[in-house]
């Protein structure tokens, strides 16, 4: 008994939760010129609550199908003459009607926490009018094709996509590859977003430091991409320099779980190649902000560029897999060195699973090292092949210096 009033309040909760929103969107009409307001609404959902009970209670579906086509056929005849008298006709009310009856009967028959979820998200979306019609008109048809590619690579093609190694080196996952080219566009859509909403500076800023998370590399082909398309280069060069700061102290993160002990040999040098490229992005972005000019946005991201990287990214896989099994295990730091130049995370965490396990912590510190390095040089490689001279020459001068500051370091502690 207990459980069913439960079901029953959340029948009837659903109701008053839109018929809220619908009486405070309707809250400046006379009384009674509306179909339904917050009673209504409530009173509709414990109706289809009501009638669920029903159906359950005599073991047949006919009293919830006769109410719920009785009180469509009511509810519709009545907000037809609301609309005719108004000379509006919008269906949006009438559609929440019936949800908020099927969700009513849903509680009591079904799942309540989805009913009750779907409740509250038919109420938000149903308050959200303004902006969604705001965002319509504002939104281009560059940025409407960009989220359909997107959402067509994501839903449609990745889940057909096989999830194992079609080639003999065992290195090749389709698959993979495939979310590496989606998280890129994800990062290029998000950022575009940001920048649009933001502003460029705090824009780049939140989609440089939240992509690196994943991808610094993502990160800077996103970024290279946009400088083609006009915005400003010195900002999105300082943008992919803290990316790369954040892709380091992710490196440490990972030995100091992983491998504890390699953070004596590694983290003085990832530290102050981490240090000046956060320095230099910093400034390259403060003077990027009084530098700039109008900000071209352009397109939210291009499908040919992300086709050539992930082709580009298959065959440093595929090259890396061949050394592994042709050289052997002694191949470590040439394969560290190639897999190092599309990602970092792998090659970094196959050495620091390896140090004091068939190879010493030094030699696993210095993988990593070579592993940061090509990764580094990786990057500055893909901003001069996709993005402006301008961008690729700042994020190539900062990745120098930080290489060169990190190596100092380390040879430094060396000699000590």
């Amino acid at each position: 008994m207990e459980n069913l009033i439960f079901r029953l309040a959340i029948s009837l909760a659903i109701g008053l939760l839109v018929g809220v929103e619908r009486g405070w969107r309707e809250r400046k009409e006379p009384a009674g010129s509306r179909t339904a307001g917050i009673r209504t609404y409530a009173l509709c959902g414990l109706f289809g609550g009501v009638s669920a009970l029903l159906t359950q209670a005599l073991e047949t579906p006919v009293p919830l199908v006769v109410a719920g086509v009785v009180y469509a056929a009511l509810f519709a005849f009545f907000k037809y003459r609301e609309m005719v008298q108004d000379n509006d006709y919008s269906l949006t009310s009438l559609m929440a009607a019936l949800l908020v009856f099927a969700l009513g009967a849903l509680a009591v028959l079904g799942n309540v926490s989805v009913a009750a979820a779907a409740g509250i998200a038919t109420t938000g979306l149903l308050a959200a009018r303004g902006m969604l019609h705001q965002a319509v008109r504002h939104i281009t048809w560059p940025e409407l094709r960009s989220a359909l590619l997107l959402l067509g690579m994501t839903v449609i093609v990745l889940p057909l996509l096989p999830n194992h190694t079609l080639d003999p080196w065992n290195s090749i996952n389709p698959r993979q590859i495939w979310l590496f080219m989606v998280l890129t566009a994800s990062i290029s859509f998000a950022g575009y977003v940001a920048v649009k909403v933001a502003g460029p500076e705090r824009g780049i800023l939140f989609s440089a430091l939240g992509g690196a998370m994943v991808s610094s590399t993502a990160v800077t082909i996103a970024f290279a991409r946009r400088s083609q398309g006009g915005e400003a280069p010195g900002l999105l060069a300082g943008g992919a320099a803290l990316a790369a700061m954040i892709s380091l102290l992710r490196v440490l993160v990972i030995c100091a779980v992983v491998a504890p002990g390699l953070l004596s040999p590694l983290g003085p040098p990832v530290v102050a190649a981490a240090a000046s490229f956060g320095l230099s992005g910093a400034l390259l972005m403060h003077h990027g902000t009084q530098a700039r000019g109008e900000t071209n946005l352009g397109n939210p991201f291009d499908l040919v560029p992300l086709m050539a990287f992930a082709g580009m990214f298959g065959a440093v896989s595929a090259f890396s897999g061949f050394l592994i099994q042709t050289v052997g295990p002694q191949s470590l730091y040439l394969v560290s060195a190639v897999a190092g130049i599309v990602d970092v995370d792998v090659p970094s965490l196959n050495a620091a699973r390896l140090a004091g396990n068939g190879i010493s912590e030094e030699g696993a510190a210095l993988c990593i090292l070579i592993a940061i390095s090509m990764n580094a040089l990786g990057r500055a490689g893909f901003a001069a092949a996709a993005g402006t001279r301008t961008f690729a020459f700042r994020l190539g001068a900062v990745t120098l210096i930080s290489l060169v500051i990190g190596f100092a370091v380390l040879g430094l502690l060396r000699s000590l």
